[in-house]
C-alpha cells in the first residue's frame, strides 16, 4: 500500500525512484540491514526511502548506488538529477495550507497518470466541476472553513482541471451514479443546470468518457463508496487505486487489491448506460431542473 504521511506526500517520481532503489538493492543481493549499514542508519530508513515515505537525501542516494555496484558516472548523475527533481515540491505545493498530505499524493498521481478511471456516487468529479458547483460542494464538506480557505480550495480544484486539455492529456473515464444528477447542489437551480452543461461539453472531449448508472440498474459492486484507479506510462509504477474517507485516504498498489477495484469498475461499466448515450441522458436531466 502506498502511504501519504505527514511531513510531505510523495511525488510520483519519488515513488518511481524508490522502486528503482529497491530493484537495485535486490539485484545486488543485499538486505535492508546491509544497505542501512553502508549509510550508518537503521534499516527503517532504507525501507522508507524505497516506499517513498521520506525525501531522497542526495548523499544517501549516491552512497546506496555505490553500494549496489553502480559505477557508471553517467548513470549515477542521471539518477541523482532525478532524485533532486523528485524532492522539489509539485505545483500544488502553493496550496499546501488547504491541501492535506493524503490528498497531495492524489494530485501528484492525477498529474502523472495517462489513464484515470473512477466511480462517483454522490457528486461530479472534481476535474469536471464548475466553479460554483465546486464552491457549494467544498462548503458542504468543510462547514467550519473560512471563506479564504474555500476560495483557495476552489482555485486548486480549477487549476487541476487544466490537465484534461494539456498536451498528452490523460484519458478520464468516470462512472457516475444517477444520484449525482438528481441531488441539488447550490442555492440556485442554475448551479446544477450549468454543471450539467459542463458535463455535456466534457463528453465532446476525445479523452473524456462518462457513463451514468441509472437507479433501474439496481445494486452494483461499489455501493460502499467512491474510488479512483490511476495508470501510468512508467514501467516501474503499477496501477494505483485510491479510496477516500472523511478523515483521510488509502492508496493501494498491490496487484490483488487493485484487481478488485478494476473488476468492480468493469462490472459497473457494463451495468451503466453506454457512453454514447450520456449526452442525451444529461440533456434530459437538464430539462428537468
Amino acid at each position: 500500500m502506498v502511504e501519504a504521511r505527514s511531513g510531505g506526500a510523495p511525488t510520483v517520481l519519488r515513488v518511481v525512484l524508490g522502486k528503482r532503489l529497491q530493484d537495485l538493492r535486490e539485484k545486488a543481493g543485499l538486505s535492508f540491514e546491509q544497505a542501512a549499514a553502508a549509510l550508518d542508519v537503521t534499516h527503517a530508513t532504507v525501507r522508507r526511502m524505497e516506499k517513498a515515505e521520506v525525501g531522497l537525501k542526495i548523499p544517501y542516494v549516491e552512497k546506496l548506488l555505490a553500494t549496489y555496484g553502480i559505477a557508471d558516472a553517467t548513470e549515477i548523475e542521471g539518477f541523482v538529477s532525478l532524485a533532486r527533481e523528485a524532492n522539489r515540491p509539485g505545483w500544488w505545493h502553493r496550496f499546501r495550507e488547504v491541501l492535506p498530505d493524503w490528498f497531495s499524493a492524489y494530485v501528484s498521481l492525477e498529474s502523472e497518470a495517462n489513464l484515470i478511471r473512477g466511480y462517483q456516487p454522490a457528486y461530479v468529479p472534481g476535474l469536471l466541476q464548475t466553479e460554483e458547483y465546486a464552491r457549494a460542494v467544498l462548503r458542504a464538506g468543510m462547514p467550519h472553513a473560512c471563506n479564504d480557505d474555500i476560495d483557495r480550495s476552489v482555485a486548486l480544484r480549477l487549476e487541476r482541471q487544466s490537465l484534461l486539455t494539456r498536451e498528452n492529456a490523460p484519458t478520464l473515464w468516470v462512472v457516475m451514479d444517477e444520484t449525482v444528477l438528481r441531488r441539488p447542489i447550490g442555492d440556485d437551480p442554475r448551479v446544477m443546470r450549468d454543471q450539467i452543461g459542463r458535463l455535456v461539453e466534457a463528453t465532446a472531449l476525445p479523452n473524456v468518457r462518462l457513463q451514468i448508472i441509472p437507479f433501474a440498474a439496481g445494486p452494483h459492486p461499489a455501493m460502499y463508496g467512491p474510488f479512483h484507479i490511476f495508470r501510468f506510462p512508467i514501467p516501474e509504477l503499477p496501477d494505483i487505486a485510491y479510496a477516500e474517507s472523511l478523515v483521510g485516504a488509502q492508496y493501494f498498489d498491490q496487484r490483488n487489491d487493485v484487481s478488485q477495484f478494476l473488476e468492480a469498475l468493469d462490472r459497473m461499466c457494463a451495468q451503466a448506460a453506454p457512453a454514447h448515450a450520456t449526452e442525451d441522458i444529461l440533456g434530459g436531466f437538464r430539462k428537468e431542473i
